[in-house]
């Protein structure tokens, strides 16, 4: 059975579609381990609050959630995810994973996975995704063992940096990632 960490972080608008995927992948027979930003974890938002999504993920996976760097970091020398996938991965998280940075529990599991030489799978969804972001995404899909969910832009008229990943290729994109493949196109509309 393949073992997945899935991690999420605060981009709240796309939990709804996140978790059905998560329960997609559960019910054809993945092995999820939950992990969550701190942000994710704790903030309540207009789209839920914190407890639901907490037992939301819980009564998918069947397992407590790692939501804090200490209980991140063992990802790395137990060795027991075959790929990580972060979803949503936000603009804030990918600035942080292109330069090394490792401050939250999402981080750590990441900079822990990729020590192992093993699939990371981002699921962007940025409104900063062509401005500032953008030498982010790049230094990213130049990395060894970096692969990306298909995304596109989500509102180019109101928000024209934005761009969001499509979630329904998630399962696709992962089981491509596992044998170090990106799903092509990457940029879709």
């Amino acid at each position: 059975m393949t073992t997945i960490g899935f991690a999420i972080c605060g981009s709240f608008c796309t939990f709804k579609s996140v978790f059905k995927e998560i329960e997609n992948l559960v019910k054809v027979g993945y092995d999820i381990v939950p992990i969550m930003s701190e942000n994710a974890y704790s903030f309540d938002t207009r789209f839920g609050e914190a407890s639901f999504w907490q037992d939301e993920f819980k009564r998918i996976t069947k397992k407590e959630i790692i939501h804090t760097i200490k209980d991140a970091e063992p990802i790395g020398p137990k060795a027991f995810l075959d790929v990580l996938a972060i979803m949503p991965c936000t603009g804030n998280t990918l600035a942080k994973l292109a330069v090394g940075i490792s401050d939250t529990p999402v981080l750590m599991a990441a900079k822990a996975h990729l020590r192992n030489e093993k699939p990371l799978v981002l699921s962007i969804s940025t409104n900063d995704a062509l401005g500032s972001n953008l030498n982010n995404i790049g230094s990213l899909m130049n990395k060894k063992h970096v692969f990306f969910v298909p995304f596109g832009q989500d509102d180019y008229k109101n928000k024209p940096n934005s761009m969001v990943a499509h979630m329904e290729l998630i399962p696709n994109t992962i089981q491509e990632a596992l044998h170090g493949k990106q799903i092509q196109p990457v940029i879709v509309a």
